[in-house]
């Protein structure tokens, strides 16, 4: 299971939020750069970058913090928030991004999502699902769908896609652990699904017990800026895990 340590932006600065609210935004960085350069020094190659600021502006913003990190570390970088058209995901791409997250367009607009699967491959765009009781939430987690998380994942993995970020909006940023229930759920459903857990890890037991689920990908953030488990902790567990 992959570790993937993460960093939202807003203004270019390293925040969280809680439950996805905006309001309730802490910083904790300054430089996202500097951030991103401790965690390749702690041997984790991988990071989710989440630009919070496109995802309330329907475009991406924060694409120079993309390139900066892309260039100056060796990390695997995802990318997401914002990418609402071919524009986009060519500045994405192009400022080094490795995959990217798509959530909002994938609901709004599936015509586009499915093309943009077909043409630059499953591996390379990660459907993103935020999921509140079950159900789809998109825009930055502002609306609420009725659509079902497992009908959502399913219809894509049949159209191509190959892994899948679902964050329970209800734990992300409170650190009272992950949604294993919905995980063990959407696993069961769809056991091809490359599945990444996201929002509420805060032990390494959690890590452990997603491990033991089956899970593809773990992303960490409020845990690590909040001092609930160390980056030493994060490589020596990698290490034995055999990351």
């Amino acid at each position: 299971m992959r570790i993937i340590p993460a960093i939202d932006l807003i203004d270019g600065k390293c925040v969280r939020l809680e439950k996805g609210d905006y309001a309730r935004k802490k910083n904790y960085h300054d430089d996202p750069l500097e951030v991103a350069k401790s965690f390749a020094d702690h041997g984790l190659g991988y990071l989710h970058l989440v630009d919070l600021d496109g995802a309330r502006k329907g475009q991406v913003v924060n694409w120079k913090v993309l390139e900066s990190i892309s260039t100056q570390t060796n990390l695997t970088v995802d990318f997401g928030g914002g990418v609402k058209s071919h524009e986009d995901l060519r500045i994405v791409f192009e400022s080094g991004a490795t995959q990217v997250n798509i959530g909002s367009l994938a609901v709004k607009n599936p015509k586009l999502f499915t093309e943009w699967v077909s043409t630059h491959g499953g591996e390379k765009i990660i459907l993103s699902a935020d999921v509140r009781n079950r159900q789809i939430a998109v825009a930055g987690w502002q609306e609420q769908t009725t659509l079902p998380i497992a009908d959502f994942v399913g219809d894509y993995l049949g159209k191509g896609i190959q892994t899948a970020v679902v964050t329970d909006i209800a734990q992300d940023g409170m650190l009272q652990g992950p949604s294993f229930d919905l995980y063990r759920y959407l696993l069961e459903e769809h056991p091809e699904l490359k599945l990444v857990a996201s929002g509420g890890i805060t032990t390494l037991m959690d890590l452990d017990q997603l491990h033991r689920l089956g899970l593809d990908g773990a992303i960490i953030g409020k845990a690590i800026y909040e001092g609930r488990i160390s980056l030493k902790e994060l490589e020596q567990w990698a290490l034995n895990s055999g990351q």
